[in-house]
């Protein structure tokens, strides 16, 4: 009987401690996005493959980029694409106005929803490849795509997020297929109009109270470029400074004269609002080429009379200069020609040449 008045104390004790333990509230699982987490670019890596002339494959990446993953799992990617980099000026040139059409769409976006019940085991595992539905938007377009990306803890505060394989995304789906085309001419090359992305992504956790994390990662390797604030991306180009040399200049002009983003209304020399974007980087390329005169050659299709097309190409020709020179480029700096239909670049008996052929081309005066 003394053994059970010992006992029972305890036993009851016990009894309490469970029913307590069931009463209370279960403790939440941590959050692994807790605070939101901000893209270390200078630590961070973005590149694609393209392969021209059927085997040879080219390496290029992006030398600036912004990204945050907020408490709740979902990401945002912003890539500048001014800051394409394929380690050749006028190769960076090409790629900007005659393929990705920068002037117009400056960045891409890619979205997405990390499930935080899919990093529940993180902690523990330190690395784990999860399946990713996301939203890539380029070009004005936008598509939903899956991939599978590894993620890896490497201190308390920092993770890295990166491709477990290449990404191909087709330029079909991008509206990018006129692009491929302008860059077969301008570089006399047959591209596969496709290519493949990877990225190693490096997140660091935010210091709370909404501010972006400010974890340095020694082992990072500069970026070409100073980091650009995310409004200014058109900034980031990668190019000389100051003003350009004859050769920098006349390969300008030559790429922007391939471009066909110089709009008029039909049979007419008034410009369409939509040529604002390429006419106001064309204004800034001038003022870095100083001393040189350029010349604004105005051409048209085969449709009408000889005559009537002279008139067409000196008036538009003509229209664009006026532009320019509210753009504060000297006049004199500037010559306007027409050519109408005498100088094809296309056929005139289809509806691409034709489109092909009305164009706006831009010279070096020799």
């Amino acid at each position: 009987m003394n053994v059970a008045r010992s006992v029972l104390p305890e036993l009851t004790l016990a009894i309490l401690a469970v029913l307590l333990l069931l009463s209370s509230p279960v403790r939440a699982q941590e959050n692994f996005f807790e605070r939101g987490w901000t893209l270390q670019r200078e630590a961070s890596s973005l590149r694609f493959q393209s392969v021209k002339n059927l085997t040879k494959v080219e390496s290029s990446g992006f030398a600036d980029f912004a990204g945050t993953i907020d408490e709740t799992g979902a990401a945002s990617i912003r890539v500048f694409l001014d800051s394409i980099d394929t380690k050749i000026d006028l190769r960076n040139v090409r790629m900007r106005f005659l393929f990705f059409e920068t002037f117009q769409f400056p960045e891409v976006v890619i979205s997405t929803r990390i499930d935080p019940a899919l990093l529940t085991d993180l902690p523990a595992r330190k690395r784990k490849v999860i399946p990713l539905t996301y939203t890539l938007t380029l070009h004005g377009l936008s598509k939903t795509l899956e991939a599978e990306v590894a993620v890896t803890i490497m201190s308390e505060d920092l993770v890295a997020v990166s491709t477990t394989a290449p990404i191909s995304v087709a330029a079909s789906d991008f509206g990018l297929d006129g692009g491929i085309q302008k860059l077969e001419e301008a570089a006399d090359v047959v591209i596969v109009p496709s290519a493949t992305v990877s990225f190693d992504f490096v997140f660091a956790r935010n210091a709370g109270d909404g501010a972006e994390a400010q974890t340095a990662v020694s082992t990072a390797t500069p970026a070409p470029t100073t980091q650009a604030a995310p409004q200014a991306a058109a900034a980031t180009a990668l190019e000389p400074e100051g003003n350009f040399d004859l050769e920098a200049c006349k390969g300008r002009f030559e790429i922007l004269s391939r471009t066909g983003n110089i709009y008029f209304a039909s049979g007419s020399a008034r410009l369409d609002a939509r040529s604002a974007p390429l006419l106001n980087s064309l204004s800034d390329i001038i003022s870095r080429c100083p001393g040189l005169v350029i010349e604004i050659g105005g051409h048209t299709d085969s449709d009408g009379s000889a005559a009537a097309n002279i008139r067409l190409s000196e008036r538009r020709a003509a229209a664009v200069k006026q532009y320019l020179t509210l753009k504060d480029i000297p006049s004199d700096r500037i010559v306007s020609v027409g050519y109408g239909e005498a100088r094809p670049v296309a056929p005139n008996g289809t509806a691409d040449g034709k489109r092909r052929n009305r164009r706006i081309e831009f010279v070096v005066v020799e």
